[in-house]
């Protein structure tokens, strides 16, 4: 048992230091001899370790959505009011990431970089953790008395990109504390910018006339 714990933090070290390369430099430019020189650790004891570039960004993903998981899931047993399920996801995503800005940044970057079942595996998880979340939203839709409902996936796609955005901007030892980025990210989702504002002036009609834009000139306009 004592040499698998010593074989597991080993590998967390090497994950760690392969997370922070991909995010700085993006994982095809990095080369595993760019991490054995910020491991300290020979190529042949990376092989050791892992058979290949791809299987450690498999493994930092699939650690991450594993991980992220089961914290979730056990955090939400016995918990059925749906707005309080939501902030504990919220919570639970923000908390975790905002520890693994580097992971945040790869997982971000570098989801269709792994191939085949690797690929496949770590998609199921990811599906996996977007049901829940959509699951969520729906049950908080239930509840609401008004007519007008936002798309369940544009809610929650949308959830995703505030929260997954973070890792360009929040500096977890800035003077924004990790409860207050999920308070104001839990109101802004669930009350947006401008509280109370009448539903009325939300109702926003489609332009007339207004379609797909090209950042080129049609050929009518070059010839004009």
């Amino acid at each position: 048992m004592q040499d698998f714990t010593k074989h597991d933090q080993k590998l967390e070290f090497i994950l760690r230091n392969a997370a922070r390369i991909f995010a700085e430099k993006n994982y095809h430019s990095t080369t595993m001899r760019d991490i054995s020189r910020a491991t300290n650790v020979s190529l042949a004891g990376l092989y050791h370790y892992c058979k290949s570039k791809e299987e450690l960004l498999f493994l930092i993903q699939d650690n991450c959505f594993g991980r992220v998981l089961e914290s979730l899931e056990e955090r939400l047993a016995g918990v059925s009011d749906p707005l309080t399920r939501l902030r504990i996801f919220i919570e639970n995503h923000l908390s975790f990431f905002a520890a693994n800005m580097a992971e945040m940044k790869v997982l971000s970057h570098e989801a269709e970089s792994l191939a085949g079942d690797l690929h496949t595996h770590v998609s199921s998880k990811k599906d996996k953790y977007t049901t829940l979340a959509r699951r969520i939203l729906k049950e908080i839709q239930r509840e609401q008395t008004s007519v007008a409902r936002v798309d369940l996936t544009v809610a929650t796609y949308a959830l995703f990109g505030m929260m997954n955005w973070i890792y360009n901007w929040y500096d977890p030892r800035g003077k924004l504390k990790v409860a207050e980025l999920v308070d104001n990210v839990t109101r802004l989702f669930l009350r947006g910018f401008v509280a109370g504002l009448p539903t009325e002036e939300l109702d926003f009609a489609p332009a007339a006339g207004v379609g797909p834009l090209s950042v080129w000139r049609s050929s009518r306009e070059i010839g004009e």
